[in-house]
């Protein structure tokens, strides 16, 4: 029997129901520290509001989250070990880098004129999977990789060719960040050219465009997609989004699509406070949106109980079986 690397220990996978395979707990973006009037991160306070968040996703019978909070984006994973043991659920932790443009780039820039990245990162992503992440005691459990608008840059073909060895190496499944719904299809080519198994590759934030010709274009790679930007409507409305869904399963996709939200509740930095007209926008991103919002109104259209499990629970259990 496969087990996953959650942040408590080795679990079976048939033992991960319903999850919500791209969410985060904590985020931070590169340079808050930098800022003098921002508060200190409060490890105590992001436990206390991730697990008041989380609640309502549990009670509808939530059992896993993956946390794609990659190295460099204030991963904290005492603070996921507490939040696991406070609501009895299981996290996933993230190895793996974010864009070239909002990650933590300067150190391998650095170093890239005169030694092997790819490998140094390789190595990286090998030690968390294998050994643990710090002496923590946490082994990682996927590998999260991430690509700009349009384009997929030299660090980041970098960072995605370090992903798919040792994806190769471990079985382990990757899951992407794609900025405005581009770069799906290349994404999986890079990936699944260096090696990488397409059965354990999500093409993670595809809901960022409406365009079922690009859906499919992605899903003819192989790999799974996911729409797991569910609630955030400013950045491209649940509306077609949920078009989309029930469009792609009434062809025939549904055993290739999982659901989420990537939301996160708690941010370092100053309070990320907000116009009310883009409030508006975000007015049901939470954690329970996808259970209490998204599943309802799929139902409604003619999706049955057994294609809504398939997408919650039978894909990422397929997802971290390794044959």
């Amino acid at each position: 029997m496969t087990k996953v690397n959650a942040v408590l220990g080795p679990i079976s996978v048939d033992e991960l129901g319903q999850t919500l395979i791209h969410e985060h707990l904590v985020l931070s973006y590169t340079g808050w520290e930098c800022d003098a009037l921002a508060p200190p991160y409060d490890r105590e306070a992001a436990i206390t509001a991730c697990v008041d968040a989380l609640k309502g996703a549990k009670a509808y019978g939530m059992k896993t989250l993956v946390d794609a909070t990659a190295n460099d984006m204030g991963r904290d994973v005492e603070l996921q070990k507490a939040v696991s043991e406070r609501l009895s659920i299981n996290i996933i932790c993230a190895t793996g880098m974010y864009t070239e443009r909002q990650g933590k780039t300067g150190y391998l820039k650095f170093r890239s004129p005169m030694f092997d990245i790819i490998t140094e990162v390789y190595e990286t992503f090998m030690k968390e999977i294998t050994q643990g992440i710090g002496d923590t005691g946490v082994k990682a459990g996927v590998i999260k990789v991430a690509t700009g608008r349009g384009q997929i840059s030299r660090y980041e073909e970098n960072i995605l060719k370090a992903a798919a060895r040792a994806q190769k190496e471990t079985g382990i499944p990757i899951i992407t960040h794609t900025q405005a719904g581009t770069m799906g299809p290349e994404q999986a080519d890079l990936l699944i050219s260096e090696g990488a198994d397409p059965k354990r590759i999500v093409i993670g934030h595809i809901g960022g465009n409406a365009n079922l010709q690009y859906h499919i274009s992605v899903l003819e790679k192989g790999v799974y997609i996911a729409f797991d930007r569910l609630g955030i409507d400013s950045l491209f409305p649940d509306t077609l989004r949920k078009a989309c869904i029930i469009g792609l399963v009434g062809i025939g996709y549904a055993d290739r699509i999982m659901l989420s939200q990537d939301y996160a509740p708690y941010w370092t930095g100053r309070s990320p406070e907000m116009p009310d007209s883009e409030k508006k926008l975000i007015v049901n991103w939470s954690y329970v949106h996808v259970f209490k919002n998204i599943i309802p109104a799929l139902k409604e259209a003619g999706i049955s109980d057994e294609k809504i499990n398939t997408m919650m629970a039978e894909n990422p259990r397929r997802l971290f079986t390794r044959q």
